[in-house]
């Protein structure tokens, strides 16, 4: 079994490998000019040792020492390091370029793919993980990406050169150093497999952190109102446990590959001692081409280091990768037909024909569900929790599409509509408030931002919002933070009523939309909201039955069926379910 799932994380490993040189090969001529520079970087490294063991042979020879070949030799060295310093600077620069080019290709395309995601998909995951794959992968990806880049060519590079140059010195200690270097290489790639899983755990169990993390955060006031702190840090020092762990296992198989390298380049450094102080002895070698070949053996090993270290943080930055992709090659919402109408001059005729639909296939939530909507009409949706209510209202929107069956707008199914057109011809007001970081006025004309200054601030008044904006220090100017954090739950509805007032599309959905307002200002909103919704086909949700006695039909829902249609009056003379309900809110209430 762990055979076959280390053959698993060896193959997602390669396919990541593929996926990421894919991004890279769009900057292939970049690629190409930072592989040209290492070359001239690695050559003239490798060209100074051979400088050098020229001038120890001019200052050793018998009895005097060569200061004119010395001077001119040292001019060499100085050119060539000069040389050497600007082409590794300018290598490094194109380096960081192409890498978080790179980084921001990548980062570019998971957030733009999170936008065409499926509901569904958001609805069952973490936001917290969604956010950390994101973020913290890709900043942990970008820093392997960087070494790999930085010293990776050069390492390569210099591993090659260096045999060349020690072959056209002395071919016998040479194979001497040829010899050893597997060694070498085993020993990092034992550690390599070991550390990419430790490294998946660790950026797994980072996602979950973050997940916790966030989720606490967000909902602090109902954390401390029931007491769940301990708990909430039992679970919190629970995951940070198992992160720890695996952050100590992948640092350990990390921390161990430059020692072991470094051991064996000892071994490699001190055969190449041994073996060319004998051969200088001998006279195979002269003390000269020794002093280089030393100082290439060294030259040899190092890269060795660095390419094990180099591995540990490739292995790293894969496994971050690998999280990055998976949620890049999570489905799509499907894309509209090449073939997809328009929506226009939108009445508000909505028609649901048979519609089911269900979350999951093992129960069963809307089924056999009809509704005719005339343009105009006020469509109010009641009934308990879970009865599907919030269910209709993500059908119509096309934030889920239908088992069977088919909703129509204008007669058109909104299948083989464009979702543009279809969720442009709706304006929302949600339960659950969303506002953006920025000002007032951008909030309010973020579904139409050309709105100028008179319409921003007649929808204001409508809404019964312009009072509590003109009291904030700067008015329509004042910056908001993050979901409106510095505004009253009631103060960031009315905003939100205020952003679909100044839209007015032809059909409305109004989802709790009061819910968060004091009785007088729902009040004074009704009246706005009925002013709105004169001439247009609206959606309400409600739980306060007050709020819906003025609706053409109330459809009565339980268990995902209608079970009650009517106006106000007639539901209550039925004396069925909705009487239950409407008695159990004022009578008994």
């Amino acid at each position: 079994m762990s055979s076959k799932k280390h053959a698993l994380d060896k193959n997602r490993s390669r396919e990541t490998l593929k996926r990421i040189l894919k991004y890279i090969s769009q900057y292939k001529w970049s690629v190409i000019f930072s592989l040209f520079l290492a070359l001239i970087t690695v050559a003239l490294t490798l060209y100074v040792p051979i400088l050098t063991g020229q001038a120890v042979d001019r200052i050793v020879s018998a009895g005097h020492v060569d200061f004119a070949g010395l001077k001119g030799i040292l001019m060499k060295i100085l050119g060539a390091v000069a040389i050497m310093s600007v082409s590794q600077w300018l290598m490094n620069h194109i380096n960081n370029i192409i890498t978080y080019r790179v980084v921001k290709d990548i980062r570019t395309r998971a957030f733009s793919h999170l936008e065409v995601m499926p509901l569904s998909y958001i609805d069952v995951h973490p936001s917290g993980d969604i956010i950390s794959r994101i973020i913290a992968d890709i900043d942990q990806f970008s820093e392997g990406l960087l070494m790999g880049f930085t010293q990776l060519f050069t390492g390569v590079l210099t591993i090659a050169g260096t045999l060349l140059f020690m072959l056209s010195i002395q071919p016998v200690i040479t194979a001497v150093v040829v010899v050893l270097t597997p060694i070498s290489l085993f020993v990092a790639s034992f550690i390599a497999k070991k550390t990419f899983v430790m490294f998946r755990k660790q950026s797994e169990t980072r996602g979950e952190l973050t997940s916790l993390t966030d989720e606490m955060l967000g909902n602090m006031k109902v954390v401390q109102a029931f007491g769940h702190q301990e708990e909430a840090q039992k679970q919190f020092e629970e995951i940070n446990k198992r992160l720890a762990g695996y952050s100590l296992r992948a640092t350990f198989f990390s921390s161990i590959t430059n020692p072991a390298t470094r051991f064996v380049n000892s071994l490699v450094y001190a055969a190449v001692g041994i073996t060319g102080a004998y051969g200088a002895i001998r006279g195979f070698i002269t003390v000269g081409q020794l002093t280089s070949f030393l100082s290439y053996a060294n030259q040899y090993t190092k890269p060795f280091n660095e390419i094990s270290g180099v591995v540990t943080e490739l292995q790293n930055a894969l496994a971050s990768a690998a999280r990055v992709f998976e949620l890049i090659d999570e489905k799509t919402i499907i894309e509209d037909r090449e073939d997809a109408e328009v929506l226009y001059d939108v009445k508000g005729s909505v028609e649901l024909k048979q519609v089911c639909f269900s979350y999951t296939p093992e129960k069963r939530l809307i089924e056999d569900f009809n509704l005719s909507v005339q343009p105009g009409q006020r469509v109010a949706i009641v009934g308990p929790t879970g009865c599907g209510k919030t269910t209709i209202i993500n059908l119509l929107m096309r934030f889920y599409d239908v088992d069977s069956g088919a909703i129509k707008v204008e007669g058109a199914d909104i299948r083989d509509v464009t979702r543009e057109s279809l969720r442009t011809s709706y304006g929302m007001v949600l339960q659950d408030t969303w506002l953006k970081s920025g000002t007032i006025r951008d909030n309010i004309s973020y579904g139409h931002p050309e709105a100028s200054e008179e319409e921003i601030i007649r929808a204001a008044r409508q809404a019964h919002a312009h009072g509590f904006i003109m009291r904030m220090p700067d008015g329509y100017d004042t910056v908001i933070s993050e979901d409106g954090g510095n505004l009253s739950q009631g103060q960031k509805q009315l905003l939100c009523i205020a952003r679909v007032m100044l839209c007015l599309p032809p059909m409305l959905i109004l989802d709790e939309a009061t819910s968060s307002i004091d009785t007088r200002t729902e009040i004074k909103v009704q009246k706005a909201f009925a002013q709105m919704m004169e001439g247009r086909t609206s959606f309400i949700v409600a739980h306060r039955l007050s709020t819906i006695r003025e609706a053409d039909v109330i459809l009565v829902m339980r268990d995902g069926q209608i079970v009650e249609k009517g106006r106000h009056e007639e539901l209550l003379g039925m004396n069925g379910f909705y009487a239950d309900i409407y008695n159990a809110q004022f009578v008994r209430g």
